[in-house]
């Protein structure tokens, strides 16, 4: 029998950060690379190695493919060279790639711009014949008939699975760079199709990675609406996640099916609690639900037995000191049950980093090395209303002030008298521990959501 070639599809781990990120066991896997592997004919040998379980080690090859966030970018481009070295090719790709092709195409044979699904086949064959080019470009196709991930190569030390059930946003928010990489135009997949997948994930916890799983117009919510309708149907027992837009909260029947298929917590991009923040960048969703109507929004889905984690950003043009005290406040003392506070990011690809660039406000421009400082907790742009030092100093106090014990403790007990449900407010708990040893570099043992289950009086 004919020896297979041998494809090593790597996940890197920006190092500068090793000891401050979330514990592996709560993140979710490598999808990207799963799909890779699914979309790879079986005549290839696939592993793929993940560095969120290990520092990298040499493994041999016959081709390399990478993928990378902005903040571990430089690192791909090391391991890239490893293999370079020693005559074998690589391949890069993902959103940070896409953004910065002219970049990333220094260090690696080949580059694959936007989503892979369009061009991999290309890629291989033309790896096979010795006709690998610098650069490959995919198409947004639709996503009837999407490749399944090869979940059995992710680590099973991941508590998560995860699954993708659309792509793009018609939103434009001034920090983010899905609609640069995914398209403007909401892209679903077959309902019967995501069940047929759902139906051979044997985790019990599960994220729906879709930047907004209700969409934005009433076709897309009764999309979303047939899923978890469907899900029920089909008896697949889950407790999972998702992300969503503020607007869910508008839908009762949505709502209502999400939680008996087994939604448990949804992040909800907020970002701020002030107007003229909510303009600075661009959140339309927020501004024409209203700043006033918050606690409404998440009464409403906490009547659902769901808990809300909101993700706020700190350190905006509008943003004083005061303000960002202001929010880390509001944060503990809202509705909101798990809070992800983060530094605002100039990611490449975004309105955010074209502006700050062109007024020579970066902090970090020593590319491809310096994007290890772009992971969302540390000060890299100069802030219009404070300096750099006085807006990391403020951010550690409030993240002091939002992630001590005794405050999740008390935010648990009260999501858990909101929602009635103890999974809720448990997974909340657990989503604030975990960026609790963020914040502060802690290396707990990861929460075991079945056993704080059983100390809590419901189980719903």
């Amino acid at each position: 029998m004919k020896k297979k070639k041998k494809l090593l599809l790597i996940n890197p781990l920006n190092p500068y950060k090793r000891d401050a990120l979330f514990d592996t066991s709560t993140i979710s896997p490598p999808l990207g690379l799963g799909l890779i592997a699914g979309l790879t004919p079986d005549e290839w040998d696939i592993e793929i190695l993940d560095e969120n379980f290990g520092e990298f080690q040499y493994t041999p090859a016959d081709f390399v493919g990478i993928t990378a966030l902005t903040s571990a970018a430089n690192r791909a481009y090391q391991i890239s060279e490893i293999y370079r070295s020693k005559g074998i090719k690589t391949v890069l790709g993902g959103i940070h790639v896409s953004m910065r092709p002219d970049e990333a195409v220094q260090y690696a044979d080949s580059v694959v711009v936007g989503e892979a699904e369009a061009v991999w086949a290309k890629v291989l064959t033309d790896f096979k014949e010795d006709k690998l080019k610098k650069r490959y470009y995919g198409d947004q196709l639709p996503l009837e008939n999407a490749v399944w991930p090869r979940r059995d190569l992710f680590n099973p030390g991941y508590a998560y699975s995860n699954i993708q059930t659309t792509r793009g946003c018609p939103m434009n928010c001034d920090f983010c760079s899905v609609h640069t990489f995914n398209g403007n135009h909401y892209r679903a997949r077959p309902i019967g199709d995501v069940l047929d997948e759902l139906e051979t994930i044997t985790s019990e916890h599960l994220f729906f990675v879709d930047d907004n799983i209700i969409g934005y117009n009433k076709a897309s919510a009764e999309r979303a609406l047939q899923l978890f309708k469907g899900m029920i149907a089909r008896g697949i027992k889950k407790d999972w996640y998702c992300q969503a837009s503020l607007n869910i909260a508008d839908q009762d029947e949505v709502l209502k099916y999400a939680a008996e298929s087994g939604c448990k917590m949804i992040l909800i991009g907020i970002e701020s609690e002030k107007v003229e923040q909510l303009q600075e960048t661009n959140k339309k969703m927020n501004l024409k639900i209203g700043v006033e109507h918050y606690e409404e929004a998440f009464k409403k889905i906490h009547s659902h037995g769901i808990s809300v984690l909101g993700a706020l950003v700190f350190g905006l043009d509008s943003d004083t000191i005061q303000d960002l005290e202001n929010r880390a406040n509001y944060a503990i003392q809202s509705g909101i049950d798990a809070m992800q506070a983060t530094i605002i990011t100039p990611l490449p690809g975004t309105r955010l980093f074209e502006r700050l660039e062109k007024e020579n406000r970066l902090l970090f421009t020593n590319f491809p090395e310096d994007w290890k400082h772009y992971h969302f907790l540390e000060v890299i742009h100069q802030p219009k209303l404070m300096s750099p030092e006085e807006l990391m100093e403020t951010m550690h106090a409030c993240w002091s002030m939002m992630w001590n014990e005794k405050t999740l403790y008390k935010k648990m007990l009260k999501t858990l008298k909101a929602t009635k449900s103890a999974k809720a407010a448990t997974w909340a708990f657990t989503s604030n521990m975990e960026r609790h040893n963020t914040a502060f570099g802690n290396k707990k043992s990861p929460l075991d959501i079945n056993n704080m289950l059983n100390g809590l009086p419901l189980n719903r």
